[in-house]
């Protein structure tokens, strides 16, 4: 199979896939995405590549995408269906990195620690005036407590902490299944007023962007902290700067921006109560291999007239 690889994967499923088909590693070029597809017949992914209309309109030959994670809010599913191009994902293999990302943001933002890294790195011993809290009896509310963030819920509730949770579809068994987990189940404007910790695990839709906005860190507890680690649309940026200034919000921690990519340094960075990260969430190395290779085995299922046999549930998109 002729595959345009536009993201980094794992080096050995690289190797792999290198093994036996065309491999075009599009991420190692600054050729347009529009001109490296043209003759490729499969295109493997990940955030940060727009696999635009004009993409894929641009492939003739184009039969299968691959995202090697988990959102699709980078894809135009809609020419992809027009065209009859098969679309999966792998999601399963980054909740445990991402939960545990979460954490660390957490405890980096409440304890100042990466403000205390740059300042002792400066020869300042500021030791009295980086006095931060405990987490442990607070209250983590999770918005989106899905495969990720009920097990970042999980990983606080290990902690100590009471864990509030909302879904978008809510049922007893949800509720149940939760439970087991120290997390409670409740609805979005309780995990927003009760919540020390705010933490966003939702996908980026229409009906998710700026999901956090003024309005909403209005109606968060006066110096509470937020955290994202779902997608950059779905906080609004602005607004957040804004509470952080204010007083509002006591601290952000943010993996994902709503722009992203080198030479963009967001307007959060100005401010000594943000930690920031570019978008490493589910770069644990672990994590990365499982991905890699999975995205060899749907390649070899689809040429084999498997794929539907082999993929999961939350894999399958077109």
């Amino acid at each position: 199979m002729r595959l345009l690889l536009a993201s980094p994967i794992a080096p050995e499923a690289i190797e792999l896939l290198r093994s036996r088909h065309d491999v075009v590693l599009g991420f190692d070029s600054y050729v347009d995405l529009v001109d490296l597809v043209a003759d490729r017949e499969g295109l493997v992914f990940r955030s940060g590549v727009d696999v635009t209309r004009q993409v894929i309109e641009a492939a003739d030959d184009l039969q299968l995408m691959v995202r090697a994670g988990s959102g699709l809010d980078n894809i135009d599913l809609r020419a992809a269906r027009q065209r009859g191009i098969r679309v999966a994902r792998v999601p399963g293999a980054s909740p445990e990195a991402v939960a545990e990302l979460t954490l660390g943001l957490m405890l980096a933002a409440v304890r100042h620690i990466s403000r205390a890294d740059a300042l002792i790195r400066r020869g300042q011993w500021p030791k009295y005036e980086l006095g931060g809290s405990l987490i442990a009896d607070k209250t983590m509310g999770i918005i989106g407590a899905g495969r990720i963030g009920s097990r970042a819920g999980a990983l606080c509730a290990a902690l100590g902490m009471r864990v509030l949770g909302c879904v978008k579809h809510p049922s007893p068994d949800r509720e149940s299944e939760l439970a087991r987990m120290g997390i409670k189940l409740a609805d979005i404007d309780t995990v927003i007023a009760e919540s020390d910790v705010v933490s966003i695990h939702t996908p980026l839709k229409d009906s998710t962007r700026h999901l956090i906005d003024a309005g909403m860190l209005q109606r968060m507890r006066p110096g509470a902290v937020l955290i994202n680690t779902a997608r950059g649309g779905v906080v609004d940026e602005a607004a957040v700067y804004a509470a952080l200034t204010g007083g509002r919000l006591r601290a952000a921690a943010f993996d994902v921006h709503e722009r992203e990519g080198d030479g963009v340094v967001p307007a959060l960075a100005e401010l000594p109560n943000v930690v920031l990260t570019p978008h490493i969430g589910g770069m644990a190395v672990e994590t990365q291999r499982v991905i890699g290779l999975r995205v060899a085995e749907i390649v070899e299922a689809y040429l084999g007239g498997l794929l539907d046999d082999v993929l999961t549930a939350e894999e399958f998109v077109l």
